[in-house]
């Protein structure tokens, strides 16, 4: 039987954060695809392998999870350099996205090419345990359920066309088991417990929380008391960070004639460390700050406005946590807007990769518990004797 590897995989608007095996790997890849051709253009393809495979993924892939089968597909930073992008649109379900699981089937492949799985001649055999997540508002209208159905059961392959080092290679992938966990309890569980479970975190383990995960597409309120979400009390919420960063893309191609090739230029334009909400226009240093500021402090009120309605509904909270990438681009904005109005007691991740990887990071110690349990109970069934 082949040996299962453990997939802790965070399929995000912005990116997919996904961890593997013993820790040994993880991968950072944009959410953005681009149909393709079979043969795309390279300019010098004898020099194809010299290049880093994450900058170069293309791919055909057969599943029959997908609406659309067989289909050729720029992924990740590739994609950005097409005019035929498609990334996730607001008001979407993720876990009826096609643009999901070619994401989540992409990054498994990636790690199946560095894995020790089974390979004959260009073909591996690869076989996962999974663990990812989806909102709280899909997982409390039943989705989870036909999503975690549609990739256990089957084979899903993807083939890598012209991609740096592995074209030609063709992986198969299975899963041995499938969790989908709702993302609010993922990062409870991650602000409070390591690897193994324990608790690290004792300040935290009885208070009444909420943690406000704001991600590209939406955003989660999960209420947490007694160490448990409160599934009658949390929500979910179809506002996050992607229309307010398609504005911002807009305006700057309106205002200055600047083409941003996705979300993810105007996020680095708004965090990075230096010159930030500047961009370049002609060769000069121009600032963006005008449109920038009126478009998020626009999407700051609204998030606090979500933040005082469910505040008012579980008045004996005692702290909020702002995690996921949308936080990191509101916290300002935020922090502003509390200290003026209500002056809740909040708090955000100063570790910048903390926030963005908290899901993957949860998945991971959700999915190897699950594992350790598993092969206990096992074990002690081999040893139980056999009844005559």
């Amino acid at each position: 039987m082949t040996k299962s590897r453990i997939a802790a995989i965070d399929v995000g608007n912005d990116s997919i954060k996904a961890i593997f095996g013993e820790l040994e790997y993880e991968l950072n890849i944009p959410n953005i695809i681009a149909r393709d051709t079979e043969d795309r253009p390279v300019i010098g393809i004898e020099e194809l392998d010299s290049k880093d495979p994450l900058d170069g993924i293309h791919i055909k892939v057969h599943s029959p999870a997908l609406k659309e089968n067989n289909i050729i597909y720029r992924v990740g930073n590739l994609a950005t350099k097409s005019n035929n992008t498609t990334e996730l649109d607001p008001g979407s379900s993720k876990s009826e996205e096609d643009q999901t699981l070619i994401m989540l089937f992409a990054s498994l492949a990636m790690d199946a090419v560095k894995a020790e799985f089974p390979r004959t001649k260009n073909i591996i055999d690869a076989n996962y345990t999974l663990g990812t997540g989806l909102p709280l508002r899909e997982v409390k209208e039943g989705k989870d359920a036909g999503y975690r159905s549609r990739l256990l059961g089957n084979v899903h392959q993807v083939e890598f066309l012209v991609t740096p080092k592995y074209q030609g290679i063709k992986v198969n992938i299975k899963f041995n088991e499938v969790k989908v966990y709702p993302e609010g309890f993922a990062a409870y569980i991650n602000l409070v417990m390591d690897n193994n479970l324990k608790v690290i975190n004792k300040d935290l383990i009885d208070k009444r929380i909420l943690i406000q995960d704001i991600g590209g597409l939406s955003t989660d309120i999960a209420v947490i008391k007694n160490r448990n979400v409160d599934d009658d009390k949390a929500q979910g919420f179809n506002l996050g960070v992607s229309e307010s960063l398609e504005m911002i893309r807009e305006e700057i191609r309106k205002k200055h004639g600047v083409e941003l090739d996705s979300r993810r230029d105007v996020v680095e334009i708004i965090t990075k460390k230096n010159d930030r909400n500047h961009i370049m226009v002609k060769g000069s240093r121009t600032s963006v700050h005008d449109i920038t500021d009126r478009i998020l402090l626009d999407l700051a009120k609204k998030q606090y406005r979500l933040l005082r309605n469910v505040w008012s509904k579980n008045s004996q909270t005692e702290i909020c946590y702002f995690v996921g990438g949308g936080s990191i681009i509101l916290k300002e904005y935020l922090k502003a807007l509390n200290n003026g109005l209500d002056g809740f007691n909040i708090d955000f991740f100063e570790d910048e990769k903390e926030s963005i990887w908290m899901m993957s990071n949860a998945y991971y110690k959700l999915i190897t518990d699950f594992v350790r349990k598993t092969e206990k109970q096992r074990a002690a069934q081999d040893k139980a004797p056999v009844k005559s």
